[in-house]
C-alpha cells in the first residue's frame, strides 16, 4: 500500500481504496459514500482536490520565499 501511494501505481483494488480514503477525508464524509458516487464523478472531484492542493502548496511556496 505504502509503495502504491509512493510510486503512483497500484492495481485497482489497491487504487481504488487510496482515492476513497483521500476524498473521504478531503471532504470529511464516509468513504462507503464515495462508492454511492458515479465514477466521473469521483473523478472529477478527485482532480478539484488535487488543484486545490496544488494551489494551496504554491501559496505556501510564495511565502516561504518572501519570509527568506
Amino acid at each position: 500500500m505504502r509503495r502504491a501511494i509512493k510510486q503512483g501505481k497500484a492495481d485497482p483494488s489497491t487504487g481504488s481504496l487510496i482515492i476513497a480514503y483521500t476524498l473521504a477525508k478531503a471532504l470529511s464524509i464516509s468513504p462507503l459514500e464515495i462508492y454511492k458516487m458515479p465514477a466521473q464523478m469521483v473523478m472529477d472531484l478527485l482532480t478539484i482536490h488535487g488543484i486545490v492542493e496544488q494551489m494551496k502548496a504554491d501559496e505556501m511556496d510564495k511565502i516561504k520565499r518572501s519570509v527568506k
